[in-house]
């Protein structure tokens, strides 16, 4: 996890807005699959993806960027 974490800070924000984006666009792909009876063989999927969400709006609101 730190890993992911020191990577993510090496990006620059235009990057990190970028994959906030398709990993918001993803996070839907994955629930409406679930919602419509298709289950999900990776429980922790979800639950990462919303993890790693935070991650990134926690580093972009540190350097002070509003969405």
């Amino acid at each position: 996890m730190v890993k992911e974490v020191r990577e993510l800070r090496e990006k620059k924000t235009k990057e990190l807005i970028e994959e906030l984006d398709r990993l918001r666009a993803e996070l839907i792909l994955t629930r409406s699959k679930t919602v419509a009876g298709g289950g999900l063989e990776k429980t922790a999927l979800v639950r990462n993806m919303r993890r790693r969400i935070a991650r990134i709006l926690t580093i972009l609101r540190e350097r002070g960027v509003k969405l």
